[in-house]
């Protein structure tokens, strides 16, 4: 009888509309909802709509109440962007790599430039933190060291063509995870060469 009673105040509503479920749902629930989802984190606009939609089934109402959290500054995708770029850029992860991480989530290409703007990251030194913590912390772990060099001179022809091949193929890997990380080559070129 009461969940009757409570479902028809809510039904009485002047702002409430039924969902695809046939259940009565107000602003307010949508409201809620959202601030549950940005008390944990921050989301981009993109995000929110799309968790918002599958939970409401309302588009017109998330869109509305989404309005009124951005117009209370509650929901920013240039903060969301500043703080998804300070998180990429702790995990190790180049520019390119970022900006489609970026993109995925729903952000513009104003919001993602201004996030890089006001962050200033330095590409090199995330390059050789990310390659250091890889491979280890000294040049000594490089693919074509001074000793490996020295080394190569001591053996005969085919020792030192597999030498040689195995460090190539070392130095390839080490390259091709730093583009994977989303670096361009000049940030960690200098890194393979030492």
């Amino acid at each position: 009888m009461r969940e009757q009673a409570d479902t028809g105040n809510r039904a009485a509503s002047p702002d409430a509309r039924v969902n695809a479920e046939g259940q009565s749902v107000r602003p307010a629930d949508v409201r809620i909802a959202a601030m549950n989802l940005l008390a944990r984190r921050e989301h981009s606009l993109s995000e929110l709509q799309t968790k918002l939609c599958r939970r409401f089934a309302l588009p017109d109402m998330v869109a509305s109440v989404l309005q009124e959290l951005q117009r209370d500054n509650l929901q920013s995708d240039e903060r969301y962007a500043e703080s998804l770029l300070r998180q990429r850029l702790q995990r190790g992860y180049g520019p390119a790599r970022i900006r489609q991480d970026m993109r995925e989530r729903g952000l513009d290409e104003a919001a993602i430039t201004a996030a890089h703007a006001a962050v200033e990251p330095d590409w090199f030194a995330v390059a050789e933190e990310a390659f250091f913590r890889k491979f280890g912390g000294s040049a000594d772990a490089s693919p074509a060291g001074d000793s490996s060099a020295r080394d190569e001179e001591a053996l005969d022809p085919v020792a030192r063509r597999e030498a040689q091949q195995a460090a190539f193929k070392e130095k390839a890997r080490r390259m091709r995870f730093m583009q994977y990380r989303g670096f361009a080559s000049e940030h960690f070129r200098h890194l393979l060469d030492e």
